[in-house]
């Protein structure tokens, strides 16, 4: 069955299917190619009639992860120009409901909105406007040109924000409740926007998984751009990438990023300084009048360091060289190993650097506002990944029977905790309280874990005090 809305560009045609209207493909901006390739996003042109918004818009030109990571985590791809749209899953007779929009992961060069487990049909059953939105990715959306605008993908993901406030009411949302989520680069990607005043109004509810705020200086964020030019042998310009076939642009990319982690470094893209969008350090600059739910995943670092083969092939030299290399003292090591006395090198490197980049940043954050804060601790079995990062986004979603999460939890993850996550971050959006204490003196932490999720103490206080 068809179901109509009207926006301010033209009429779209979704369908209703099990009590949920969905609505895919929306474009919020022009085609970032052609005259406005590496440009600001420019508003769509209006259309006559209705348009169908039945299927999934095509993805940001992009690459599937590297093995063995691809097969952990899917990332199908549509292509086609028309890169710059959004979906929406809506209650059918929703008005004034509260608009969640999720911003997707994937170090800035992955993802899309195409990624099963980012259905939202659960959010719409349960009340909730829900949108996903693309935005350029890698090269097109976060290369750092003299000749372009920076963190093109950012702004990007304003113009989504932007055309979510002028059109929503349309598909029963309220344009004035409006909640921002991300995991990953997304949570990062959320932060900037937080304290960006470009974005200022367009969401009063913000929620970062496993991403803290944070930018860098634009010369750091050029070296991938150099690292393309250089591979490709042409000036590292928007002119001079503009004129190079785009499978060729990311084969490069591909070149340029393939030896690095999140953990580990390695040339990558990064939301960068900016003077404009992002003026300065996100982390120090955050709006006050937003409200905060910040979280990390126990093991993050497992999905980059046990697929991989990194942590077993980690010695205690190799150890030593890291911390040396990131300033790592060695009384910070001794009370790592003092929790973990049979440890090996790799997985002590790994709870740190998960600490040193997510949680140390997020529980500073939190120590300087009011900030809810959880921490995600169920451990699937699925290839020794444990609580790693992004194993919690199909309970947030409650889509653990979706293909792509059943490759990280298996085929019998706790839909319990599903549950408990689910109603937890429909509750924020909807009342600004996710039901257990903010962070404040006692430093309290929502544990979410099977059988049971309860607040309490911040586990491992005496490790994240290392990094105070």
């Amino acid at each position: 069955m068809d179901t109509i809305a009207v926006t301010q560009y033209g009429k779209v045609r979704g369908s209703l299917d099990h009590g949920v209207a969905r609505y895919l493909g929306i474009p919020y901006a022009r085609p970032p190619f052609g005259p406005h390739r590496f440009g600001k996003p420019v508003e769509p042109e209006p259309w006559e009639g209705v348009r169908d918004a039945l299927e999934f818009g095509p993805t940001a030109p992009k690459r599937p992860y590297k093995p063995p990571l691809d097969r952990i985590l899917p990332d199908p791809d549509i292509p086609g120009d028309d890169c710059l749209n959004l979906n929406i899953w809506a209650p059918p007779a929703a008005s004034n409901a509260p608009v969640m929009v999720w911003i997707h992961g994937g170090s800035l060069r992955n993802g899309s909105t195409l990624v099963d487990i980012y259905d939202g049909t659960a959010f719409a059953r349960d009340g909730v406007v829900l949108v996903t939105i693309n935005y350029r990715l890698g090269v097109e959306g976060f290369a750092v040109f003299p000749d372009a605008p920076s963190n093109r993908g950012l702004l990007d993901q304003i113009a989504a924000l932007r055309w979510v406030r002028d059109n929503i009411a349309a598909f029963g949302g309220d344009p004035g409740n409006v909640t921002v989520f991300g995991e990953s680069a997304g949570a990062i990607s959320i932060g900037a926007l937080a304290a960006s005043s470009l974005a200022k109004g367009l969401f009063q509810r913000a929620i970062l998984q496993s991403g803290p705020p944070h930018a860098v200086p634009p010369e750091r964020g050029a070296k991938v751009t150099q690292a393309m030019a250089k591979i490709l042998s042409i000036e590292p310009t928007a002119a001079a990438f503009a004129q190079i076939d785009r499978e060729r642009l990311l084969d490069a990319q591909v070149e340029a990023t393939g030896k690095g982690t999140p953990l580990t470094g390695g040339v990558g893209f990064d939301i960068v300084l900016d003077g404009s969008a992002v003026p300065a350090p996100p982390l120090e600059n955050l709006d006050p009048d937003i409200a905060l739910m910040v979280g990390s995943n126990t093991d993050e670092w497992r999905l980059w360091f046990i697929p991989t083969g990194i942590a077993d092939r980690i010695s205690g030299l190799t150890l030593r060289l890291a911390m040396l290399k990131v300033k790592i003292k060695g009384k910070v090591a001794k009370a790592y190993r003092a929790n973990r006395p049979n440890a090996r090198p790799g997985e002590l490197l790994g709870a740190m650097a998960t600490d040193l980049l997510l949680r140390a940043p997020l529980a500073k954050l939190a120590d300087s506002r009011d900030t809810w804060v959880y921490e995600f601790a169920w451990g699937t079995e699925v290839e020794r990944l444990g609580a790693c990062h992004a194993l919690e986004i199909g309970f947030v979603f409650d889509n653990l029977n979706k293909n792509g999460q059943q490759t990280l939890t298996g085929p019998n993850a706790p839909q319990e905790l599903a549950d408990v996550m689910h109603s937890a971050w429909i509750s924020f959006a909807t009342t600004g309280d996710p039901g257990w204490p903010m962070w404040g003196r006692d430093r309290t932490v929502m544990i979410f874990n099977h059988p049971t999720s309860a607040p309490g103490p911040v586990p491992r206080a005496d490790e994240l005090d290392q990094w105070a």
